[in-house]
């Protein structure tokens, strides 16, 4: 739990994961030969082929450090904080939130709302939009412009923790991806091709970081690790995956049908290790997956998910054996990701169709 727990509290939106990242660096260097930071600021780590013949084939693992954030538009004369989403928000999950402004100083704050008993009917049953909505940091509003500017960010303030057989807290969205490729590269042994495991940034407000990524790897093969809604929560219809019955191999969701080969060759991979899996098909959401599978000449991309209850929200939750299966999953694909072979043809060189 210790890498988790650092991983879920540390803070990091959207254009702000430099906290993350420095979490994220220290951990990459210890299972990488070398580490670099893009222009973005994703930071990719790399291995090389365990032999030649595999040189020049890459397998590009992609796991995005940004949470969801509000960024501040404006203080207003009472001193309450106005702010736009950084993300996809529902914004009823905001409401009655502990959240931290990152201003000159990080200031504890709270989203309030008017008291349901001064409500008018009307109003009792309209869902809240993000423009309705304030940050209260308890201080005159002299006070808060010295320590608050427009452009400065705010975050969940929430830790993990475990309830029951779960383990729950913000930005598990995509942190426990980002734990998941650490401990999946850690467990590994030789790659047969180029390994770069990539922790990918402003994915939450539209794939950003990996596409620049992956324009620069040109890999062969693109895995995201990133999680998908669980079908057991309420309010679900049933179908989906469920909470604790293994790793997520995700077919489809509203950006990117997964590559058919791919997909079956790490539920073979999963089978012949007897790791607990499942699939994930939908015509909603979207991962990283998109930005592998169309950068440049595009590649053979797809997902690994761990299945989550709660998402976009202060109390996302997942399985820990759920996890412990995808990392199992992600380590068995790196060290026989040379089967795929021909199935998967390699990008043309640099400047050719």
């Amino acid at each position: 739990m210790r890498l988790l727990r650092t991983l879920v509290n540390t803070h990091g939106p959207s254009g702000r994961e430099e906290d993350v990242a420095d979490v994220v660096r220290a951990e990459l260097a210890d299972v990488c030969d070398a580490v670099e930071r893009d222009a973005m600021g994703s930071l990719i780590g790399r291995r090389p082929a365990a032999t030649r013949a595999g040189r020049g084939s890459v397998l590009l693992l992609a796991a995005h450090m940004d949470e969801l954030g509000l960024l501040v538009t404006g203080i207003e004369d009472t001193g309450f904080v106005r702010v736009i989403a950084l993300g996809g928000w529902d914004p009823r999950t905001l409401v009655s939130q502990v959240v931290l402004v990152h201003g000159r100083k990080r200031l504890r704050g709270v989203v309030g709302t008017p008291p349901v008993h001064v409500l008018d009917e009307q109003a009792r049953g309209k869902a809240p939009k993000i423009d309705d909505l304030v940050i209260d940091l308890g201080l005159p509003a002299d006070r808060v412009r010295e320590l608050v500017r427009v452009g400065d960010v705010a975050t969940r303030d929430r830790p993990l923790q475990r309830i029951g057989d779960l383990v729950t807290g913000k930005a598990l969205d995509d942190r426990v991806g980002v734990f998941v490729m650490l401990e999946g590269v850690r467990a590994a042994g030789a790659c047969p091709w180029d390994l770069a495991a990539a922790a990918t940034v402003q994915e939450e407000v539209g794939l950003r970081g990996a596409r620049t990524v992956a324009f620069r790897e040109r890999p062969r093969v693109g895995i995201a690790i990133d999680t998908c809604p669980s079908g057991d929560g309420p309010g679900m219809k049933g179908g989906g995956t469920r909470l604790g019955k293994g790793a997520a191999i995700r077919i489809m969701d509203a950006s990117a049908i997964g590559s058919r080969r791919l997909v079956e060759f790490m539920e073979a991979v999963a089978r012949d290790a007897g790791i607990p899996h499942q699939f994930h098909a939908s015509g909603r959401g979207g991962t990283d997956t998109q930005a592998l599978q169309l950068a440049g000449t595009g590649c053979a991309a797809g997902c690994i998910s761990i299945p989550q209850r709660y998402g976009h929200s202060s109390v996302e939750a997942v399985h820990p054996g759920d996890v412990e299966a995808c990392v199992h999953l992600l380590s068995a694909v790196i060290e026989r990701v040379g089967e795929l072979g021909d199935a998967v043809p390699p990008p043309p060189p640099p400047g050719e169709p």
